[in-house]
């Protein structure tokens, strides 16, 4: 085919990047390719899950016409974009998860008997066309190929359409909605049985990442910035065995651990010290874990880090045992407050009593070693469910299908003088991953060791030449 006969071929635009194409280029490459028979898929496992979560947004907006956008790609730098990574509630409505593309859009068409739903997104390019080989976005001559329309209908088992066929009203209901965002976020507060084995699975790679960081910990050690050998082997686990990480990881050592959020992760990691290390691997489902352990970099605790180490695991115990169906999630907030009060109460480093500090209104003097909150609710967003209302998050009722995390802990900064001088610069977080079941709560992430003798022994095994 010559480019007389094909008028779709254009020279794409010119800039410092992209020359103009010789004129044979232009003749050749629209010729000479085999023909791309597909072998329609069976639709994922997820399909049937999506589905039954989309009979529920209908139900609840009836009559409108609801779109629910995937999200576009966002720029890293110059042509450089980050990760693309659909968003959330898109990809618990549809199952597309890590394969999902950019700019791709759900539409809730309202009808007589509830509602028909479409997934618009761009097709692949037709080889003649100059997005095939001149668009490093989107081009499949850059990024390899991409899936077609009747691919993802039999994948996902839904309807598809392309693109350039939707359409925006003024009257849609959107993410920017308050009240979609919310009904999309209190829909995942109680995960399904797909959802449930996904996290299971997101929890043991994860494990696997934490076995990684305690055999790289001598070679931590040995390095200047030690905190980026600890988080660069979990990323390498992360990357191989899932999608990624499910954020940031804070691989934070000595005073740094005392940093809530520390993921500048630049520091030294010294024999001597403990490295806390705050870290989930997402799967290609696009669930993710969120694991905290402590450790110490020689491999044994001090008698001071034990001390604080127990009773953050203390706190993490007594979190658990109040967990139940039937529970207010605050509950399990405050049953770790209670432990953590009393001990910096005993410890002398409160102006009043446990009693007094625990007050709801003249309260709260040791929160000042530890001003986050016990637990969250976990699955798709390592914050998940972060829009729904409070009284179905916080002083919301647990429920079985609920996953959520424990992660109480204690962090005295360096330069904090209202604690002794032994102390300061000692931080530590224990969090784990919590399923609620009828029968009570299953802690996801128990067989990652957590006491003191068990993560010693996990030292001294991984180390082991």
């Amino acid at each position: 085919m010559s480019t007389a006969e094909n008028e779709t071929i254009e020279e794409a635009p010119v800039t410092n990047r992209k020359q103009p194409f010789p004129r044979g280029f232009l003749d050749a490459i629209s010729t000479g390719w085999a023909e791309r028979p597909e072998s329609l898929p069976a639709a994922r496992p997820q399909a049937a899950f999506a589905a039954a979560r989309r009979d529920k947004l209908s139900a609840a907006f009836p009559g409108k016409r609801v779109v629910i956008e995937a999200g576009s790609l966002k720029q890293r730098s110059n042509d450089t974009d980050y990760p693309y990574r659909a968003h959330s509630a898109f990809a618990h409505l549809t199952g597309w998860a890590a394969d999902s593309e950019p700019d791709s859009v759900l539409v809730f068409e309202p009808t007589d008997a509830g509602h028909d739903v479409t997934l618009y997104f761009r097709e692949r390019a037709d080889r003649t066309t100059t997005e095939f080989y001149a668009d490093a976005t989107v081009g499949e001559f850059w990024i390899g190929p991409r899936p077609s329309l009747a691919g993802v209908a039999a994948d996902l088992a839904v309807a598809t359409d392309h693109l350039a066929a939707f359409a925006a009203t003024d009257e849609d209901v959107t993410l920017a909605d308050a009240g979609l965002d919310r009904f999309v976020s209190e829909l995942r507060l109680v995960k399904d049985e797909y959802e449930i084995a996904e996290m299971r699975r997101a929890v043991e790679i994860t494990a696997r990442g934490f076995d990684d960081i305690i055999a790289a910990l001598p070679d931590a050690a040995a390095h200047a910035r030690g905190e980026r050998v600890v988080e660069g082997v979990f990323h390498r686990r992360a990357r191989e065995d899932g999608n990624g990480e499910g954020y940031d990881t804070i691989s934070a050592s000595g005073p740094h651990a005392c940093y809530l959020h520390w993921t500048r992760n630049d520091g030294a990691v010294i024999p001597g010290d403990l490295i806390l290390v705050d870290a989930g691997v997402e799967a290609d489902s696009l669930y993710t874990a969120d694991i905290t352990r402590t450790l110490p970099v020689n491999g044994t605790f001090s008698d001071v880090q034990r001390r604080v180490y127990e009773t953050v695991l203390e706190a993490a115990d007594a979190a658990f045992a109040v967990a139940r169906p039937g529970v207010k999630f605050r509950e399990v907030h405050e049953a770790a407050m209670a432990v953590i009060a009393q001990r910096t109460a005993e410890w002398g480093l409160l102006p009043v009593t446990a009693e007094e500090a625990l007050d709801a209104d003249a309260g709260g003097q040791h929160r000042r070693y530890m001003v986050h909150g016990t637990s969250h609710h976990l699955g798709i967003d390592v914050h998940d469910c972060a829009q729904a209302r409070r009284e179905m998050y916080y002083d919301g009722v647990l429920e079985p299908g609920m996953v959520f995390t424990i992660e109480p802990g204690l962090y005295f900064q360096i330069d904090d003088l209202t604690v002794p001088e032994e102390l300061r610069g000692i931080g530590v977080r224990i969090e784990d991953d919590i399923v609620m079941t009828a029968d009570g709560p299953v802690n996801l992430s128990a067989d990652i060791p957590r006491t003191v003798s068990d993560i010693e022994a996990w030292i001294a095994r991984g180390q082991k030449v």
